[in-house]
């Protein structure tokens, strides 16, 4: 989907659909730009209060636009971004499988909103079909956005533009099944998008012989009870190489079982999600090239498929890691831990900036804090403070948890320097403590998206999170360093 800008209607109007956007206590200044036949009478006949949401058709009342719609704001001035979702997907789902373009006019929403509002524009008009017979009849590619005064401009649909693509990538790759995206195929699509843009991406892919050599075992640990054998993947981009990189490490376990810890059947379907944090990393890198951001960013993936055999790890098992700590695994489904720390030490060879890892890591950060907002860990007051405000410029939040030398002792353990589990309270903490020993050469933070990454019922399906958060804090980085 694209979007154009303009200042007011272009007189050669070429949408087939019109949407104004009208302040219920402005309704008459929100239209006055257009001639509007018998708009006292429908208002009056229909009681039409332009509520927000509330929607009122224009059918042949407007002599450029045939196709129009008022959709009502509420009181524009006390409109919450978080209502923006709401707005978009009504203009989506009743245009996109109708008109090839539609006009928008944005003159009624507070300018603050403008960027925000076309960001949600292109998440709605997300839809998965790839394993349907009968496909999606999307035809809308084109949004013409209008607004007299507005502090949104080209760079910022560039963003737009780049965060819509890398985040349906993420929600593509998180929502297909466990016997299609599997670590090899996370390493092909590496690949793949680094054969679209070879100027930009540099892939490496360790195998588990590879692994084995730089003693990974903790990672080893989880990827051995699986028939597809894991893989770790780095992609570089390599717009500003005079910079440290800011490297982002995913969780990628492709499915996740619990291991010989065998999780309930019920819902176990969903957990082709537990990829996401590596989808998300994927997704960022795709819209890093498209945006082509002045930074240099690192992505990388631990990618693994945790299943329950004759070679699995048993609760009890020791392993020793890349960092030479050794961990008491207690429990074989607090397996994204084990990847993602000998990921982390890994990494240590780009000589990053910071370190963010994103991983759908634990059911307690789902009971903490829902569905709404991922949970952000980190000791840096700085860089926590940098991830909350991109949060809220996206509409992508997260909410600061803490990660207390306090808790590190629920991860003590009577035979190895570390336990993978941490017992009953704080599961959540807990694994982030765990990931923080092997962070303290760098500054870090750790994205716990195990609420936000994907959603269940009847919307069922990746969500692309948090790309949008991601890509607003590469664009703010960069923006600082210009």
């Amino acid at each position: 989907m694209k979007f154009t800008l303009h200042t007011a209607l272009p007189t050669q109007a070429s949408s087939e659909s019109l949407w104004i956007l009208v302040d219920s206590e402005q309704l008459q200044h929100s239209t006055k730009s257009y001639k509007i036949n018998n708009l006292d009478n429908l208002i009056s006949a229909t009681q039409f209060k332009a509520v927000f949401n509330e929607n009122l058709p224009l059918i042949a009342q407007i002599e450029v636009q045939a196709n129009a719609q008022l959709l009502g704001l509420g009181k524009s001035n006390e409109l919450k971004p978080n209502k923006l979702a709401k707005l978009a997907q009504s203009i989506i789902k009743s245009s996109q499988n109708k008109f090839k373009e539609i006009t928008i006019d944005l003159t009624a929403l507070p300018t603050d909103l403008h960027a925000l509002f076309a960001l949600t524009l292109s998440q709605a008009g997300y839809g998965y079909d790839e394993f349907k017979s009968k496909k999606n009849e999307f035809v809308l590619e084109t949004i013409h956005l209008v607004a007299e005064t507005t502090l949104l401009d080209d760079a910022q649909l560039n963003l737009v533009h780049a965060v819509q693509s890398g985040q349906n990538y993420a929600r593509d790759l998180g929502n297909r099944p466990g016997n299609i995206c599997f670590p090899e195929y996370l390493a092909d699509q590496a690949l793949a998008l680094a054969a679209q843009y070879p100027d930009m991406l540099q892939v490496t892919i360790l195998d588990e012989q590879q692994m084995a050599d730089l003693g990974m075992y903790a990672f080893l640990a989880v990827s051995k009870g699986s028939d597809r054998p894991g893989r770790v993947i780095t992609l570089e981009y390599k717009a500003n190489t005079d910079q440290a990189p800011i490297v982002l490490v995913g969780k990628g376990v492709t499915f996740d079982t619990g291991g010989i810890s065998l999780k309930p059947g019920a819902g176990m379907d969903e957990m082709k999600f537990d990829m996401c944090g590596a989808a998300s990393v994927l997704g960022t890198m795709q819209a890093l090239c498209e945006a082509q951001l002045p930074i240099h960013v690192v992505g990388a993936i631990a990618a693994a498929e945790n299943m329950p055999s004759g070679q699995a790890t048993r609760p009890g098992d020791i392993v020793t890691t890349m960092s030479g700590q050794t961990v008491e695994i207690l429990n074989t489904d607090a397996e994204g831990r084990l990847v993602l720390c000998d990921t982390l030490t890994y990494i240590k060879r780009f000589n990053p900036a910071l370190v963010i890892d994103i991983a759908t890591l634990t059911g307690a950060c789902v009971v903490a804090l829902g569905k709404v907002v991922s949970g952000l860990f980190t000791p840096d007051d700085e860089l926590a403070q940098e991830l909350l405000q991109a949060g809220e410029q996206s509409l992508d939040r997260v909410w600061r948890m803490p990660v207390m030398e306090e808790y590190q002792e629920l991860l003590d353990s009577p035979f190895a320097d570390i336990a993978n589990i941490g017992g009953p309270h704080g599961g959540a903490i807990t694994a982030a403590c765990f990931l923080e020993r092997f962070t303290r050469d760098y500054r870090w933070a750790h994205l716990d998206v195990a609420g936000t990454a994907w959603l269940s019922g009847a919307a069922k399906g990746a969500t692309g999170r948090p790309v949008p958060l991601l890509m607003q804090f590469l664009a703010n980085r960069a923006h600082a360093n210009s």
